[in-house]
């Protein structure tokens, strides 16, 4: 490898442990904390000290290291991770209509509705655990956690607008930092108690499940937390590819996990009081505040990462038609993947706040935080399997033996947090519905008025053979109807004639496609058809990650003989109002609903990039 190479190496490994790890690597602050609270019952022993870090320390092994790193990551669309990058590749792999891929897509819109609510719970549990560190410096600081946690939460959903590019910048060097002291902090504990690292042995985690027995589910639930995070790894491959993450992952991230774990455990085997606490209870008294400080920076960035991260869903969601348009906001100039939703940071800003005030404390936000995530982890795995089998092609057998291990982990862990539904639980899973059933609704109603479009509008290519015989007059310019079905004739078109009783002498009917990729290359960005008498249909293809900018791309036009200039172009566009009535369709909520969604919808100019005094709105009502 070239010097130049492993100096880029070097930075994107720096870039991914600020991004990538924030989340997981905040899960010390609680989770030992939580598996020896209260209402779990267990305890304090060696041998449950013992088998709850062993416990911990295989989990990480198991479903991060060996599942997440060593299996998921290979499944990347063209560099793309993330549940909406999977979800395409499964997707890539069934017939069109197909019943496979109904419930492939119905899985995927589940597991990204989840994710919503892993981003509104993360910075809350995350802002709050650092800040409480506070009480442990005076008592006198309880009062004061909510609106501090409240005042950086408010503070980080400000920025957002100005973009991570200038703030990434430092999350490296302080996520190393937080990563090193994980490690220090942890190795002066195991000194101190070293038969802490008995629990290296796998038997003890084994035997302080089986000793729970039915109850084991009351610890897997707190144990869960230390995951968290984890599927991040995938979700932010794009940004900085496989070997960087898998780099930073076993170099530093994984051992300064299992280092403080095991750190904690020792200082609980030599002060069982410390379970109050025992992450910060670690440091020495006169390190406390800076530990404090240090906690809540890093929870900001681990906070930054999934909010960062559901602009890119949603991102994505709208270009494979789960969700409506929305203004999308690039904040860099040089990365396509940083972008803004406004919609989407001032929703998560109003439900953050709003669970943090709810819950009150990090120890009541644990019991809501798993089951987002593990219901999450199992669908990246179902939907791995299809990857696995139908895209890879390999034989069943090695599809089920390289996903089914982890299914069964998963599956336990769903279990596990599902015990906490009834304490808070039920948040993330009413929230997860409800998004599902937005997202289905936006679905089915789209393809619900496709339909009826293409049954009231005639056919294009029979309306342009008629125009052989027809003496419409025709102004001098070129007309670009942006349609969702190709085959019919616009609305827009139809109503030019009937009202301005005039055709233009050039007529591109123009639709837009997403496909199953993040990115396409510039040789398959157009495709051209000329039907004759002054019309051509037009296909421009752009991948889910993709900013469309549809004027850029009709200029590839000239590349294929059909000259097109911009400044003689307008665009035509028609606005569907949607009339919900009783019939065959959805249920009249949901038509209601469909049509709330399509009246808000973000403005086609801005989404396609289209100049806006060159644009032509025209409106229809269509009853589904």
């Amino acid at each position: 490898m070239s010097t130049h190479s492993e100096q880029r190496l070097a930075t994107l490994c720096l870039a991914a442990i600020g991004v990538v790890y924030g989340d997981i690597g905040t899960s010390p602050l609680y989770t030992l904390r939580e598996v020896f609270s209260e209402h779990n019952q267990i305890a304090l022993t060696e041998a449950n000290v013992l088998g709850a870090v062993s416990t911990i320390l295989w989990a990480l092994f198991l479903v991060v290291t060996l599942k997440y790193v060593t299996l998921v990551l290979r499944a990347d669309n063209r560099g793309e991770g993330g549940i909406m990058a999977l979800l395409a590749m499964a997707l890539s792999t069934a017939a069109k209509d197909s019943r496979r891929k109904t419930w492939l897509m119905a899985i995927g819109a589940f597991g990204a509705a989840l994710f919503y609510g892993d981003s509104i719970i993360t910075p809350a549990i995350t802002t709050l655990s650092a800040v409480e560190g506070l009480t442990l410096v005076t008592p006198a600081f309880d009062e004061y956690v909510m609106p501090i946690a409240v005042s950086i939460l408010v503070g980080l959903f400000l920025v957002q607008k100005s973009g991570t590019e200038k703030m990434g910048r430092l999350f490296g060097p302080i996520i190393t930092l937080w990563f090193v002291v994980l490690a220090v902090i942890g190795i002066t504990q195991i000194v101190q108690t070293p038969r802490i690292l008995l629990a290296l042995n796998p038997l003890y985690a084994i035997e302080f499940l089986v000793d729970r027995g039915v109850a084991v589910f009351l610890p897997l639930g707190a144990i869960v937390l230390a995951l968290t995070g984890a599927e991040a790894l995938y979700a932010d491959m794009g940004q900085f590819g496989r070997k960087a993450i898998q780099i930073s992952w076993m170099s530093l991230v994984w051992p300064g996990l299992m280092l403080n774990y095991l750190g904690q455990g020792a200082l609980l085997l030599n002060n069982p009081e410390a379970v109050a606490n025992p992450f910060y209870l670690s440091f020495p008294a006169l390190l406390l505040i800076p530990a404090v400080i240090l906690s809540t920076v890093v929870s900001i960035i681990a906070s930054q990462a999934v909010i960062s991260g559901a602009y890119s869903v949603t991102q994505q969601a709208i270009h494979l038609g789960l969700l409506p348009r929305m203004h999308v906001v690039h904040t860099s100039n040089n990365t396509a993947g940083q972008i803004y939703v406004p919609s989407v940071n001032w929703i998560l800003l109003a439900a953050v706040l709003t669970v943090c005030i709810s819950f009150g404390s990090s120890s009541a936000l644990a019991s809501a935080y798993g089951i987002a995530v593990t219901c999450a982890m199992l669908i990246d795995t179902l939907l791995t399997f299809f990857v696995v089998r139908h895209k890879w092609r390999y034989p069943l057998w090695v599809a089920l033996g390289a996903t089914a291990f982890f299914a069964i982990i998963d599956l336990m862990l769903v279990v596990a947090c599902s015990v906490k539904i009834p304490d808070g639980g039920w948040f993330p899973l009413v929230l997860g519905l409800s998004l599902f059933t937005t997202m289905w609704t936006w679905k089915e109603g789209r393809e619900l008025l496709m339909h009826h479009i293409r049954e009231g509008d005639p056919n294009l290519l029979d309306f342009v053979r008629t125009l052989g015989n027809n003496s419409i007059p025709r102004a001098p310019r070129t007309a670009v109807f942006l349609v969702s079905n190709p085959t019919t004739v616009p609305q827009a078109l139809l109503h030019n004639i009937k009202h301005n009783l005039t055709l233009h002498e050039k007529n591109l009917v123009v639709t837009v496609k997403f496909t199953d990729e993040p990115s396409v290359d510039a040789g398959q960005r157009l495709r051209v058809h000329e039907l004759g008498n002054g019309f051509w249909q037009i296909a421009i293809y752009f991948g889910f990650s993709e900013q469309p900018d549809v004027p850029k791309a009709l200029e590839l036009c000239n590349e294929q003989g059909l000259k097109f200039e911009l400044y003689t172009a307008s665009f035509f566009i028609s606005r569907e109002t949607v009339v919900p009535s009783p019939g065959k369709g959805m249920a009249v909520w949901r038509e209601g609903l469909f049509a709330a969604l399509q009246r808000n919808a973000g403005s086609v100019v801005g989404y396609f990039g289209l100049p806006p005094t060159h644009v032509i709105e025209l409106g229809t009502r269509v009853h589904i």
